[in-house]
């Protein structure tokens, strides 16, 4: 018997390895390339699985895993926006967006993020708050506190990121706050030079720029005359450039103009009205040219002078007779009655007393986005033409709806948007997108 068994496990042995021997020459005329597969039982294996490609850029042999990763990679480098599934851009849905925020990685030093505390006009008040400048990155400029961190808005990174946000939320159009070249707040430094790296990346991701014109140092209506035409000259060719299809068919560029109301009438009349001694009416820089509003007076103003529409901006509301809801289809039914476009801004809240410490009477409580909704759906019930948003990113305000996140330390506790996620008014935005674009769809029937 111990003899058989001898013999049974040499015969064993010996099949065992006639079969390996014989395996171990195929293998030898298998070439590389071979069509017919691994070798044998490789493919029930697909952690050791090693399949020898050619990287055609260098040459080089790359498995299985690397030529994965290098496919994942060159995805991501041509992938466009669209391959992701992001909301229908909704360009009668408008965004008040600032590019005035720098840090020591990209500009040498925080820019913004470092504000005044600005003093109260009247010095008995003012005496009682503090003043000086923020110190951070602990101490910062806003009430609230970005979950980007304190970006650079010369970082296309964050460029990046800001357009997939607004297009996440079914934004369309964002009002690039504008200052001339060499021009700036007190507060920043000249950024007219972002303005390409802007409309590139809005492309990108099928959002469109209007210009915010802000209230620089002399303007008036001969050098807004002619920041218009630098405007159009150097940006109007580009597709991201937005220009708003009027009622007679003309597709034409969108100014909104921050403190109108400082120039008079009669000086906006020379560039607004077709009789105007500087007129852009019936030019090649003719366009819609749409004046803030804050007193109920100011809507006779922009009448007589020439404008095309109103926007209320604050997102306070009860703060001035513009930013109040109450009075919002009254103007509508001014503005309809007089040929104009009105514009409803609305926003998430209003707490600026980290610069502001005196100004709490103008804060207004978020209410976990009870606020917002009110103010969208207060928009909604006068039928306009387009709403706009204040703000993505006025951090020194707290309009923001950019992405937020909680933050404490030693000198204060930041607010936040808990207990919601850091994107909670992105969605909020996007649901109210939609909402408006499926009604208006009504109102127009």
């Amino acid at each position: 018997m111990t003899r058989f068994r001898r013999r049974t496990c040499i015969t064993l042995a010996s099949f065992i390895f006639i079969v390996c021997f014989f395996m171990m020459g195929l293998k030898t005329l298998r070439p590389d390339t071979a069509a017919f597969g691994n070798p044998f039982g490789l493919g029930l294996l697909p952690e050791l699985q090693k399949v020898t490609v050619f990287d055609k850029s260098s040459g080089n042999k790359m498995s299985t895993q690397e030529q994965k990763t290098k496919e994942h990679e060159n995805r991501i480098l041509s992938a466009k926006p669209d391959d992701v599934q992001l909301p229908t851009p909704n360009y009668d849905f408008h965004v008040f967006y600032y590019t005035w925020y720098g840090n020591p990685q990209f500009d040498g030093k925080y820019i913004h993020w470092n504000h005044d505390k600005l003093k109260h006009w009247d010095a008995k008040i003012a005496n009682n708050y503090p003043t000086g400048k923020h110190n951070p990155p602990e101490d910062i400029g806003s009430n609230f506190y970005p979950e980007l961190g304190l970006y650079s808005s010369r970082d296309p990174s964050v460029l990046d990121a800001h357009m997939k946000q607004l297009r996440s939320a079914g934004i369309g159009v964002l009002s690039l706050s504008w200052y001339p070249p060499e021009m700036s707040d007190d507060s920043g430094v000249p950024a007219e030079n972002l303005v390409p790296n802007i409309l590139d990346t809005a492309q990108k991701y099928s959002l469109k720029v209007t210009f915010h014109i802000e209230p620089y140092t002399n303007r008036d209506d001969r050098s807004l005359h002619n920041n218009i035409i630098y405007i159009i000259d150097k940006y109007g060719d580009h597709p991201a450039f937005y220009r708003y299809k009027t009622r007679t068919g003309k597709s034409l560029p969108m100014f909104y103009i921050y403190d109108s109301y400082i120039t008079s009438s009669d000086s906006w009349a020379k560039l607004l009205t077709a009789s105007g001694s500087h007129s852009i009416r019936n030019t090649k820089y003719d366009g819609i040219f749409v004046a803030l509003l804050v007193e109920e007076k100011h809507k006779f103003d922009i009448q007589r002078s020439g404008f095309d529409g109103i926007y209320t901006y604050f997102a306070t509301n009860g703060f001035t007779y513009g930013s109040s809801h109450q009075y919002w289809q009254s103007l509508k039914d001014f503005c309809d009655s007089s040929n104009l476009i009105f514009i409803p801004s609305v926003g998430p809240g209003y707490i600026d007393t980290n610069i502001r410490p005196w100004n709490f009477k103008n804060t207004r409580n978020r209410i976990n986005g009870k606020y917002y909704e009110t103010a969208l759906n207060a928009a909604l019930q006068v039928h306009p033409s387009i709403i706009s948003i204040t703000s993505f990113n006025e951090w020194h305000e707290g309009t923001q709806i950019e992405a937020a996140v909680p933050k404490k330390n030693d000198q204060m506790k930041y607010e936040d948007y808990l207990p919601h996620k850091p994107n909670v008014y992105l969605e909020l935005t996007q649901k109210w997108s939609e909402k408006y674009m499926r009604e208006r769809e009504q109102w127009l029937l």
